[in-house]
């Protein structure tokens, strides 16, 4: 390819600028002098420059763009504010020790020097800001300044009301550490915040004055001279002025996130004269349009680019605002991921283009075939390009599923193993990294992502990441076989562990989650169409004609083996629609060549999100119980605890073992063994810390009944009849109740405002649901399923009275013997004046319990204990009753039965029962 000088693309912008006397050479500041802090000024003169030269066709980019890092460091300050008066708070010592210090050492200052520095940076810190907007102003950026303004306002709005917060509502210890005795005043306290302090940092900070290294300096050193002459004085507190700068810092990025920052991004027009710069001599550029997915947002705009003398040129452009997307999800990555898995999730520009050219060499060294990188350069502070030779085709996501033949495939695994022999990882082998030029010749792109000097984990997972794209484009077992013919059996059986969806891109996942729901929607569908089938079938035999007479045993006889037809046609047609899915199927294929390989999945993850989000929920249940514990005196409280209310609780904590197990074998019309069932609900105590409440106790009564003989489908159904029964009777029995706790007071049976209100708000939720498109479709689909299976066992139980009377008796029992359990545990520790009624225990229950099983912690634990204590206290039971009660409660239904839960789990365990 011919190349130009970096001399001859200077004489080019020369003659371009002679045509017009008023602008300057290609090449000066504002195209890519990284040093200069006028970029976007002289930006729009290059535009003017070449734009009867160049045509960029590309959309307009926004004015303003919200950057995810000033939303990051406006997290961070808030975080540092609640830091900081948290040590104000509660560490009073070493706050009134610091400022002793501090006042011991500047005690000695001159007191002329004193007031020179009070009176110079008075006036200074007001005429640096004015300076420095006049100074822009006069270059045509009047955004910034305006942008400043509107920070400036709304921080001095914050430190009024900080002030007001801490001199009326505040604790002690928070006002003595950023206040004092005025030194005009000894009866007044000075300012918790500087009304002019922060309204400087927040204007300073908003108008990008980080990036003028002078006016910088300039400014910080008229804020640190304020500082030590108001600390000198005694006008401040060291507390108060770091809570000034946090505040304005603050508010600043707060401002900017919310309102944008102006765009600086290079323009198509900018490339050109970046192009230039280092030599070429382009005609036109077009901006390549990239498929919207999860993974395209980081990398950067590409540009197809024509020369007047030489071939075309591939061109990526990276600058902030597309790096710093995705950086919170790579942010929540690196939290949860361990090291090897993830990549970093902050680079400097520098960083990035260093990375991606050393993997664009080193890819070619390789053997492998990658674009081949002919120039790297910076387009500004904000910006810098990739060039590369231009190598066309389509991606592997845009061939038709004809086009991608056996060659092909093995071609791609070719190249995967030149990178591999020198321990290069792709870490993003997806269907557009995937390009098949004219010729069909495989070339992997995108490297920008990837890894020198990997570890065999990596490498396993490219190998993983190629099977999924592969096996979604032709199957699990072309693409299986063709990495055996290319890598060998032993390095595809190796892959086995790294075959999780945790381990594969971001856009895979979200394809095989549609998948997912694709293959739940055929099952649901096969089973409604088996359903109807045997309905129609059953009316055209005159079925239900028989069911309307007067029963007699044949006719008994003949509705139960209907039953069981159509459960058999629903349990057929189910088989039949269900499919593996594709990571299975991969295995299986991997496993028929290497059956010994290794299946157990890899640990990837260094925290799990439902682990996380537990601590942090039992943290602040923690918190909240132990605020309303340390208030009471457990030992007078432990002495004149009533035992026998302590021991009848306890029984009516065992007794609801054996009411849950009757709950759920009301539902179950196969024989299954009634201690066993106590037993499994006995070790769902244990299941209950390590799972959320509404999720561990139903996949263990699943896989219970399974293992009692109860086929997969029909043990599905019968928990799901248990579950949306329960449901029913739990809404039921809190309507009743709230009816009752209403009239309680007042002679007529008129019920409570609380049973209204919460009747209306019922509606408005229904409302709404029904109203908007999504949350209709997504509740109606969730009904159909459900109807699908449980309706037909409810049909089956239906047929048995005696096991339906058992189910409902069960839960009735176990709502009661939950509701005598709470009631015995306040009668424990109160007395005759402090006994609720049964009702208004069994609304504050059901309401517990309800929030319990939806909140993601294991047990409900937080949110249980909240709202028990918060609704005993509501209807009226001291805090120093409500608080031991509900302790007491929890201990004997969630924490002391998880012992016996662990031996019965284990024990069921060993017996082949769970």
């Amino acid at each position: 390819m011919k190349q130009q000088g970096a001399h001859s693309g200077d004489t080019e912008g020369t003659s371009a600028a002679a045509s017009r006397p008023d602008t300057p050479k290609a090449g000066e500041k504002g195209v890519t002098d990284a040093n200069t802090d006028e970029k976007q000024t002289d930006a729009n003169v290059v535009d003017e420059v070449y734009a009867d030269e160049v045509e960029g066709d590309e959309p307009l980019l926004p004015a303003r763009v919200h950057r995810p890092s000033d939303l990051m460091r406006l997290l961070v300050g808030v975080l540092a504010i609640v830091v900081l008066l948290g040590i104000a708070a509660f560490a009073h010592g070493t706050t009134s020790g610091l400022e002793q210090d501090i006042n011991k050492g500047t005690g000695q200052a001159p007191d002329l020097l004193i007031k020179i520095a009070g009176l110079a940076s008075s006036i200074a810190i007001l005429l640096v800001p004015v300076a420095f907007a006049i100074e822009r102003l006069i270059k045509r950026d009047g955004l910034r300044i305006a942008d400043g303004v509107l920070a400036a306002v709304l921080a001095h709005g914050v430190t009024l009301a900080t002030d007001l917060w801490v001199a009326k509502a505040a604790p002690d210890s928070i006002q003595e550490a950023l206040t004092q005795p005025s030194p005009g005043d000894i009866h007044a306290l000075t300012d918790p915040v500087h009304g002019y302090l922060a309204p400087v940092i927040a204007y300073m900070t908003a108008v990008g004055m980080s990036r003028r290294p002078r006016w910088r300096a300039v400014l910080w050193i008229v804020l640190l001279l304020d500082a030590f002459s108001m600390l000198v004085t005694g006008y401040t507190t060291p507390f108060s002025i770091i809570l000034t700068v946090l505040i304005g810092w603050t508010i600043a990025y707060g401002t900017l996130y919310a309102v944008g920052s102006p765009n600086v991004r290079p323009t198509g027009r900018n490339l050109m004269a970046g192009l230039r710069h280092v030599g070429f001599h382009p005609v036109s550029a077009a901006r390549e349009e990239l498929a919207d997915t999860p993974e395209t947002g980081d990398r950067g705009r590409r540009y197809f680019v024509t020369l007047e003398d030489g071939p075309p040129l591939d061109v990526t452009v990276v600058d902030r605002e597309q790096q710093a997307q995705g950086f919170f999800y790579r942010a929540w990555r690196n939290l949860t991921l361990r090291g090897f898995a993830t990549r970093s999730s902050l680079q400097s520009l520098r960083q990035a283009l260093e990375q991606e050219a050393l993997l664009a060499y080193a890819a070619i060294a390789a053997g492998a075939n990658a674009p081949k990188l002919i120039a790297t350069s910076e387009l500004g502070p904000d910006a810098v390009m990739l060039v590369y030779e231009h190598t066309g085709g389509r991606t592997l996501d845009s061939l038709a599923d004809e086009e991608i033949t056996d060659e092909l495939l093995r071609d791609t695994w070719h190249q995967v193993r030149a990178l591999q022999s020198r321990r290069i990882a792709h870490r993003r082998l997806v269907g557009d990294a995937v390009l098949v030029d004219r010729s069909g010749t495989v070339i992997l792109t995108d490297l920008r992502v990837g890894e020198i000097a990997a570890g065999d984990l990596l490498l396993r997972m490219d190998i993983s990441q190629l099977l999924v794209t592969l096996g979604l484009r032709v199957g699990a077992e072309r693409a299986v076989d063709t990495a055996v013919a290319v890598l060998g059996p032993d390095s595809v059986a190796g892959c086995l562990p790294m075959l999780q969806p945790i381990a594969l891109s971001r856009s895979t996942r979200a394809t095989l989650r549609k998948l997912a729901r694709e293959r739940a929607q055929r099952e649901r569908e096969a089973v409604l169409e088996a359903s109807q089938q045997a309905k129609q079938a059953r009316l055209e035999t005159g079925g239900d004609d028989k069911a309307a007479s007067v029963p007699d045993k044949a006719d008994k006889k003949a509705v139960r083996a209907e039953a069981r037809a159509e459960k058999r046609a629903i349990d057929e047609a189910l088989e039949e629609a269900r499919e593996d899915d594709l990571l299975t199927q991969i295995r299986h294929q991997v496993l028929r060549i290497r059956p010994q390989a290794p299946v157990e999945p890899a640990r990837l993850e260094r925290v799990r999100p439902r682990t996380l989000i537990s601590f942090i929920a039992g943290a602040i249940g923690a918190y909240f119980l132990l605020t309303q514990l340390t208030h009471i005196e457990f030992g007078p409280l432990v002495a004149n605890a009533q035992w026998g209310w302590v021991a009848a609780a306890v029984l009516f904590s065992a007794l609801s073992y054996v009411a849950a197990a009757m709950s759920l074998l009301g539902f179950v019309p196969e024989r299954v063994p009634f201690p066993r069932t106590v037993a499994a609900q006995v070790a769902g105590s244990f299941v209950k810390i390590v799972a959320p409440a509404a999720v561990g106790g139903v996949a263990l009564n699943t896989r219970f009944l399974q293992r009692a003989g109860v086929r997969p489908g029909l043990a599905v159904a019968s928990v799901g009849a248990s579950q949306l029964f329960g449901l029913g009777c739990h809404i039921l029995m809190l309507l009743s109740f709230g009816y009752l706790t209403g009239t309680e007071k007042t002679p007529s049976l008129s019920p409570s405002r609380t049973v209204i209100a919460g009747l209306l708000t019922v509606a408005v939720l229904v409302l709404v649901v029904t109203s908007v498109p999504f949350l209709r479709k997504f509740v109606v689909t969730r009904v159909r399923s459900l109807f699908a299976g449980v309706v037909p066992r409810m049909l089956d139980v239906l047929q048995r009275p005696q096991k339906l009377i058992t189910g409902i008796g069960g839960m009735l029992l176990l709502t009661a013997c939950f509701v005598m359990c709470l009631d015995a545990s306040i009668r424990a520790f109160g007395d005759e004046s402090t006994n609720l009624s049964i009702a208004s225990v069994a609304v504050v229950f059901l309401a517990g319990n309800a929030l319990g099983s939806a909140a993601p912690t294991p047990g409900g634990v937080g949110a249980v204990e909240a709202t028990l204590t918060v609704g005993l206290i509501a209807v009226g039971l001291p805090k120093e009753v409500a608080a031991p009660a509900v302790l007491l409660f929890r201990l004997l239904t969630l924490w002391i039965p998880v012992l016996p839960g662990w031996l019965a789990f284990n024990q069921l365990t060993r017996k082949g029962a769970l």
